[in-house]
């Protein structure tokens, strides 16, 4: 029951990607050179981690509104209110330069899990869903930390 689908655990673990990339852009110069020779600025390093953690964010604010539809009444309303929040954050917190887009990245990300956590608990998730999130938030958080240290 606890089971996370295939697709999905392909698809999430796919979606890692770009933070794991950036991440070792970051940590190995070689890699980078060749990822600025090759594939431009934007696809390397905290460029490419950031953007594309704050599109996952919002991306994740979509996912827990269509959680949201399965709720009713005023626990629908709160849930719909929660859903926004990650995407809200992607776009206020993801300024003023790498190190400090990197923490609140990680802090939203944290909040995230919390909200999956939330959802799940209300029935509102798969019933496999802290599985899959709490695997796929690690990763993200351990990538992003090499932009804080």
């Amino acid at each position: 029951m606890n089971q996370i689908p295939r697709s999905a655990l392909i698809l999430g673990l796919a979606g890692l990607i770009p933070f794991l990339w950036g991440a070792l852009t970051v940590t190995v110069p070689s890699v980078a050179l060749w990822g600025q020779s090759n594939l431009g600025g934007r696809f390397i390093g905290p460029y490419v981690q950031l953007f594309y953690g704050a599109i996952i964010l919002s991306f994740m604010s979509g996912v827990l509104w269509g959680f949201a539809t399965k709720a009713t009444g005023q626990m629908a309303t709160a849930s719909y209110v929660l859903s926004v929040i990650p995407a809200l954050w992607a776009f206020f917190m993801t300024g003023g330069g790498p190190t400090t887009a990197a923490v609140n990245l990680i802090v939203g990300f944290l909040g995230l899990l919390l909200l999956d956590w939330h959802f799940w608990r209300l029935g509102l998730a798969p019933p496999w869903w802290m599985h899959l999130r709490g695997l796929l938030t690690a990763i993200v958080i351990l990538s992003l930390l090499p932009l804080v240290f």
